[in-house]
């Protein structure tokens, strides 16, 4: 529309987060519950979610440039040569995949509104996040015993820095499960709900970034 700005648009569509509208029935706006219209609550729910839209932005940038030189080099570079990808990141792969099912299980159950169901699915998704992390540094430690450095190649400089990249972006998704599951929202300015819808649109973006590198790592050796 004319005149419309796209941050503007960015914050119609975040508008809503955080209990913009009526509370439902029953929930009177506690650490569990929707808050209700709240001001100051929907107020800091929109930073978090213009703040993790900037944040999504940034490292998709960031990783497409990557992504350009990759395809670039591995074209034209006489560094390139191929190494043994990896077995266990098929494994990671569906561990991080997994999470993403667990986590979406987990914000059904918080608004049938079952509490402990979500706290139980919601750290179980925390369980998964770290064991991929901790899959992707065994992968590594595998590749080093093995000789395989960052020296040895484009192909391999590449596949370390996509994935360590990847890794220490998806720890601060793990930082941000562990806040929601964690933190006593009753006395804060945004709800569980919102921090949680949040954290689940940062979690699925890693999660589709790591799918879209894996395959790109894999067939691109």
């Amino acid at each position: 529309m004319p005149g419309t700005s796209v941050l503007d648009d960015i914050e119609l569509i975040i508008e809503d987060i955080g209990g913009g509208g009526k509370p439902p029935a029953g929930r009177d706006g506690g650490d569990f519950g929707d808050g209700g219209p709240r001001v100051p609550g929907r107020s800091s729910a929109r930073k978090y979610a213009i703040a993790i839209t900037a944040a999504m932005t940034a490292i998709l940038m960031f990783f497409m440039a990557m992504i350009a030189a990759f395809l670039v080099l591995r074209r034209t570079s006489p560094r390139w040569a191929a190494f043994q990808f990896p077995v266990l990141l098929w494994f990671n792969t569906a561990v991080l995949l997994v999470s993403s099912a667990t986590l979406e299980v987990a914000r059904k159950r918080q608004a049938a509104p079952d509490e402990k169901g979500f706290k139980r699915f919601w750290a179980i998704t925390t369980i998964l996040g770290i064991t991929f992390v901790v899959g992707q540094v065994v992968a590594w430690r595998e590749l080093v015993a093995q000789g395989i450095h960052g020296s040895a190649s484009l192909a391999v400089a590449f596949f370390y820095v996509f994935t360590v990249a990847h890794a220490v972006h998806l720890f601060g998704g793990i930082c941000a499960l562990l806040y929601v599951g964690l933190r006593k929202f009753r006395n804060s300015g945004v709800t569980r709900i919102a921090a949680a819808e949040v954290t689940s649109y940062y979690w699925h973006f890693m999660d589709g970034l790591w799918v879209f590198l894996f395959v790109l790592l894999y067939f691109g050796k």
